[in-house]
């Protein structure tokens, strides 16, 4: 089993910024595609970031220039700097590691941006 635990989530203002962690607990965690994906009501749940093993990233157009995706594998955790944070941005945030067909979810973590 694999468990994904997020925090860092809560109430910001706008153009505030966050940074979002993903512990990964239960697997060689450097073997693993890590991203972050988002839910926000009435919608459905969209990539916002990934990393891939080579140390490579991919972001959504949405965030691009805004938002930063970082891996440690030594403490197998993985961030997301959230900067210029809009109204937009509202929604739960999902860690989520993948492995070939494997993929892991966390429970996620609220974040609500507004003034």
């Amino acid at each position: 089993q694999v468990q994904l635990v997020e925090s860092g989530g809560g109430l910001v203002q706008p153009g505030a910024s966050l940074r979002l962690s993903c512990a990964a607990s239960g697997t060689i965690f450097s073997s693993y595609v890590m991203g972050w994906y988002r839910q926000a009501p009435g919608k459905q749940r969209e990539l916002v970031a990934a990393i891939f093993l080579g140390g490579f990233t991919n972001y959504a157009d949405s965030v691009k220039d805004r938002f930063t995706i970082s891996r440690d594998n030594a403490k197998n955790t993985v961030h997301l700097q959230m900067n210029s944070r809009q109204p937009g941005d509202t929604a739960v945030y999902y860690c989520n590691a993948q492995r070939l067909q494997y993929s892991h979810w966390g429970q996620g973590t609220q974040v609500t941006v507004s003034s």
